[in-house]
């Protein structure tokens, strides 16, 4: 006999077997023969029963997950001699490591021809993604030293139990008793990330401030509301003698917007989640396109396939969201009263949604100190606008953008000026708005 890809010889029982046992169940499985020399010779041993309860113990306490199922260890005679094979199967819970390394490169091995050696990281998750699926959320987490302090407090206060059965039934421990995914983006050490910025003005020039969010999804979740709704300001209207208090901004909106960049992101990759701050809007940029298979006008009209299935289950039980679907069209609602409508943009590998500021006149924008070249005063705009209407006949709010480089606040604003001074009429209504001269 000689040793090779799939048999390993050991002269002695020595904690080191531990490393090739790992190998063995990570790969295509072997044999250990304690008692046979490195050259192929037999030696024996003698405390056959002591050392085959060492290995029994050693395979139970050392290896994760649990590998037993897929070990048998015999005694054999072999020239006389008494021999233990320890026999290790290629294991269905890959990749198996050492508990006290985890789940890195120092913590699981393979083998290649005659030796144990470490995988590496690609190697790691090829074996999470081949025994877990494509569904990140299945896929065993890469760090088991994980903790709840966050989501055990969110779910005692909203009355809901939390303890190592729900954990399982929520798929935060896995079948292998693993934490999975999903359980890692619930605990402390989540390591995506939420980044906010406030910007002065409408474009991406001067920061007023910025923070990154940390830690559980939860308390990501309830941080970026709490920030957001800093610079949610209420403007103070008067109808007769009655005061009308209107947000910046449609609470639910907000609400709606931030609970499906978090549920439906594609936390695959790493980059985090984006949410920008402008006088103007706001926008949240999520990484992760369409799910396969669906449309823009699919989700616009309320479709939803969801990427992270369990996540949103959590949320769902947390009273956090209430069915499938129904967030853009709950955005779209908060607007209905108003001009300004939300933006709702996809690519193959992001997703924005752009809340305007209800409350934002454009005045303060042009009230901004700005360099002689670029001083328009309002008059000149609105005259800029009415040679665009008489050249092309008929304009749309993206014509007067594009044409006078403004935003989409600053153009709804000269636009319903214009009508208001009988200047222009408008002709239809939401997206269909047109406007033309007066004849």
């Amino acid at each position: 006999m000689m040793e090779g890809k799939t048999t390993e010889f050991k002269r002695e029982y020595v904690d080191d077997i531990r490393y090739t046992v790992v190998a063995f169940a990570n790969t295509d499985g072997g044999k250990i023969y304690i008692g046979i020399n490195d050259d192929g010779s037999v030696q024996g041993i003698d405390n056959v029963d002591d050392v085959q309860l060492r290995i029994t113990n050693m395979i139970r306490d050392s290896i994760r997950p649990d590998v037993t199922m897929f070990t048998e260890c015999s005694a054999e005679l072999i020239q006389g001699k008494m021999v233990l094979v320890l026999t290790v199967q290629r294991g269905t819970a890959r990749p198996y490591y050492l508990a006290g390394k985890g789940i890195r490169p120092e913590g699981v091995y393979l083998r290649q021809e005659a030796s144990s050696v470490p995988a590496s990281e690609t190697a790691i998750l090829n074996m999470i993604k081949e025994t877990s699926g494509d569904c990140y959320e299945d896929a065993r987490s890469l760090n088991q030293q994980l903790t709840f302090c966050k989501a055990e407090d969110y779910f005692a206060r909203h009355n809901v139990p939390f303890g190592e059965s729900q954990k399982r039934t929520l798929g935060i421990i896995g079948e292998d008793g693993m934490y999975t995914n999903l359980g890692l983006l619930l605990s402390d050490q989540c390591v995506h990330t939420i980044k906010l910025a406030v910007f002065e003005g409408s474009k991406k020039t001067t920061f007023r401030d910025r923070k990154e969010l940390s830690g559980s999804l939860l308390a990501q979740l309830e941080e970026a509301y709490e920030y957001i709704n800093q610079f949610n300001h209420t403007r103070a209207e008067f109808s007769g003698l009655d005061r009308i208090d209107k947000r910046n901004y449609p609470q639910e909106a907000v609400r709606e917007a931030l609970l499906n960049a978090i549920t439906h992101r594609d936390y695959g990759f790493s980059g985090p989640t984006l949410i920008s701050i402008f006088d103007d809007r706001i926008e949240l940029v999520t990484i992760g396109g369409l799910d396969r298979g669906l449309t823009f006008d699919d989700i616009m009209l309320g479709v939803s396939v969801l990427r992270n299935r369990k996540l949103a289950n959590v949320f769902y039980r947390l009273k956090l969201i209430e069915a499938c679907g129904t967030g853009i069209l709950r955005i779209n609602e908060c607007y209905a009263d108003c001009e300004a409508k939300p933006l709702f943009e996809v690519t193959d590998n992001a997703f924005k949604i752009t809340l305007p500021n209800t409350n934002f006149s454009g005045e303060a924008e042009e009230k901004k100190p700005v360099t002689q070249s670029k001083a328009v005063s309002k008059k000149d705009r609105q005259a800029a606008v009415l040679q665009l209407a008489k050249k092309q006949g008929t304009i749309v709010r993206k014509d007067v953008e594009a044409a006078l480089q403004v935003s989409q606040a600053t153009a709804i604003l000269i636009l319903r000026e214009m009508v208001d001074k009988g200047v222009l009429v408008k002709d239809g209504a939401g997206k269909q708005v047109k406007y033309k001269l007066v004849q």
